[in-house]
């Protein structure tokens, strides 16, 4: 209780800063001439129109609302230096600062809610990784991880050659001639088949971050940038997770499955050549309505006709992104991730990006969520691989099923920082609905 009255008084804090740094800028602005206030004002309805205007179209019109994102704030700040406006701007920017740091003492959650319990383990006996020298642009063979793991006692499997080898069953037939520890080295794709196998078989799993965006091994806490410290895992010096396992249409994944917009953008030919773009070419006719099965979201008593792009997450991410990039501060709650986004004008949708509205934004945890549509078959992004699957589909946990195996020494998962929401500050503010940060 105490905690939460404490909570209660730093959202007021932010509450009030904000509305101070509001007033100071209309006063400044005000003082100076009226319509310099309308003017800013002006400035920012374009600025909005410009964002979605670069999201919603392609061609000329988006090249146009680029050039106006860029020279915009360029001109506002011309304008205030011009007005003599640089000194009041930079105060309110503090106490905008101030404000938002005091919203996030707010709405942190207790000491209990970060960090995951690690158990000290023996080093395994026989080893087997499984290593894609394709992944990352080549990071097996740039950081030596084959000579470096098998000077640890490891056994490596290379996935190279023209043949297609199955991950999964390679790791079933390791775990049969004696492996009790199954690693990998690629993408989170790959990483999710052999997590799978580890589950089932109960062995554990290490994670080597030889993969391009490597988000289950940052969740875990691993270093992305050198991946043969994770290698640590084999020694003495090593500790081990229990996590949680995604599950969608009997498929095991480690990160989140996408519907809608990003799958459709996942199943794009060119999304692994150049992601941004890819996306940024699939967003107008996802905008319009104009591309893509119809979607209907079922999770805990809520449902959600026609959602534009949904994503389901094992465990919830600490920050209200809508693609999935944040991060996860804890793999064991119990409980999937899910967001649901749902655009119905071009106000809306960039206010949705730029995390200002919820107003089309369902996001909650639940332990299933099941997704229906008007075609007998929806693309999905699990784990950024593209796959198409039969509806209705149901999405579950397997609540710690996996063990994984770490180092005790790796950079850690960053403190978990929270999703700004006016109406939840509001809440902590008034005592209605104190403790709940989730």
């Amino acid at each position: 209780m105490n905690g939460s009255r404490h909570k209660a008084w730093w959202a007021r804090l932010a509450l009030v800063l904000a509305a101070l740094g509001v007033v100071g800028l209309a006063a400044a602005a005000a003082s100076r001439d009226v319509r310099l206030l309308l003017t800013v004002a002006l400035a920012v309805v374009v600025f909005v129109t410009a964002g979605y205007s670069f999201l919603a179209f392609r061609g000329w019109r988006r090249s146009l609302s680029l050039v106006v994102l860029v020279a915009l704030p360029l001109a506002l700040a011309a304008l205030v230096a011009l007005n003599h406006l640089l000194l009041p701007l930079v105060l309110c920017v503090g106490v905008f600062v101030l404000a938002v740091a005091a919203s996030r003492v707010a709405l942190m959650p207790g000491d209990a809610e970060q960090g995951m319990p690690e158990r000290v383990v023996p080093p395994p006996r026989h080893p087997f990784i499984i290593m894609n020298p394709r992944s990352g642009g080549g990071k097996v063979g740039r950081f030596g991880l084959q000579a470096k793991a098998e000077a640890l006692g490891a056994e490596v499997a290379l996935l190279e050659g023209p043949e297609v080898i199955d991950v999964a069953e390679l790791a079933r037939q390791a775990v049969a001639r004696g492996a009790d520890l199954l690693g990998v080295a690629g993408g989170d794709g790959t990483q999710a088949l052999v997590a799978g196998v580890a589950a089932d078989l109960d062995v554990p799993l290490m994670v080597i971050s030889a993969g391009t965006r490597n988000h289950f091994a940052l969740d875990l806490g691993l270093d992305r940038e050198d991946p043969s410290r994770c290698l640590a895992a084999l020694g003495e010096d090593a500790v081990e997770l229990r996590v949680d396992l995604g599950v969608i249409a009997g498929r095991t994944f480690v990160n989140n499955a996408s519907f809608g917009a990003y799958a459709a953008a996942v199943q794009s030919p060119g999304y692994r050549e150049d992601k941004t773009r890819t996306t940024l070419d699939v967003l107008p006719d996802l905008l319009s309505g104009a591309k893509g099965p119809q979607l209907r979201l079922d999770v805990d008593g809520i449902v959600v006709e026609h959602p534009q792009a949904v994503l389901i997450s094992d465990n919830p991410y600490g920050m209200g992104d809508l693609a999935g990039l944040g991060r996860r501060a804890r793999l064991d709650t119990g409980r999937l991730g899910v967001v649901s986004v749902h655009a119905a004008s071009p106000r809306q949708a960039v206010g949705l990006l730029r995390g200002a509205t919820r107003n089309g934004l369902v996001s909650v945890t639940a332990p299933e969520v099941v997704i229906s549509s008007d075609a007998p078959e929806v693309p999905v992004g699990i784990d950024g691989e593209s796959v198409v699957v039969p509806t209705p589909v149901h999405c579950s946990l397997r609540p710690r099923a996996l063990r994984v195996r770490v180092p005790r020494d790796r950079p850690g998962v960053p403190p978990w920082r929270p999703t700004w929401s006016w109406a939840q500050l509001w809440r902590l503010a008034s005592f209605s609905g104190t403790g709940s940060s989730r």
